[in-house]
């Protein structure tokens, strides 16, 4: 009888060893309780999201301006040589001003007498240093050499520049394939917050182009 006793007791005694040394089972409430903890840690409540600093006006500008040079067009950021001077730009160097776009051919009279109403735009418009316009020479035939002389000989005396092969693509992309057929004198202006303005075909007086400048350059940034 001692005998069983102690077997029983021994028996007892190592079930409580082994429930005090194995790990406590989770009740359906504990486990409820946990994710509680930590979602409640992890997410902002609303008085928190109240309390959170209203962004300044510099950061809101700084964002504003952020997002329009992710939405302007690759091109704007291809590098182009001026013809005349030999130095590198773009278009996004002008970002702020009002740019008045041609694409061009050296063999195109049509873009002769369209260049010629621009220098009259020139002569009506003064020295406007809100204003900037650029050739762009689209034809893979004819290279920067050229396009020099081209500009000299013909007392031209705002920028012009050859296009590689992706911008004159982007820009048929963007525009029409009607900006790469230089007889029909395509023009584009982009306003101060760089939105492109495709102007009609044909060759275009410079009182056309003075009456279509002048409504982006009276706008303000």
């Amino acid at each position: 009888m001692r005998t069983f006793q102690l077997l029983s007791s021994l028996v007892i005694l190592a079930s409580l060893l082994v429930s005090a040394c194995a790990p406590a089972a989770s009740t359906p409430d504990a486990m409820m309780e946990k994710p509680t903890e930590v979602m409640m840690e992890e997410s902002a409540t609303p008085d928190a999201m109240m309390s959170n600093e209203t962004p300044t006006t510099d950061a809101m500008s700084d964002a504003t301006n952020t997002e329009a040079m992710m939405e302007s067009p690759a091109w704007f950021g291809a590098a182009l040589t001026d013809a005349a001077s030999g130095q590198t730009f773009t278009i996004n160097d002008f970002k702020g001003k009002v740019v008045l776009v041609e694409t061009m051919a050296q063999w195109c009279s049509s873009c002769r007498k369209q260049q010629g109403e621009v220098k009259t735009l020139h002569e009506k418009l003064g020295m406007n240093e809100d204003l900037v316009t650029i050739g762009l020479d689209i034809d893979p035939n004819e290279n920067l050499e050229d396009l020099k002389s081209y500009v000299a000989n013909d007392g031209i005396d705002w920028y012009y520049a050859v296009t590689s092969v992706v911008v004159t693509r982007e820009i048929a992309k963007l525009y029409g394939n009607q900006f790469l057929n230089p007889p029909s004198t395509p023009m584009l202006i982009i306003d101060r917050q760089g939105v492109a303005h495709p102007l009609p075909f044909g060759i275009k007086s410079a009182d056309q182009l003075l009456e279509s400048v002048n409504m982006y350059l009276s706008e303000g940034m």
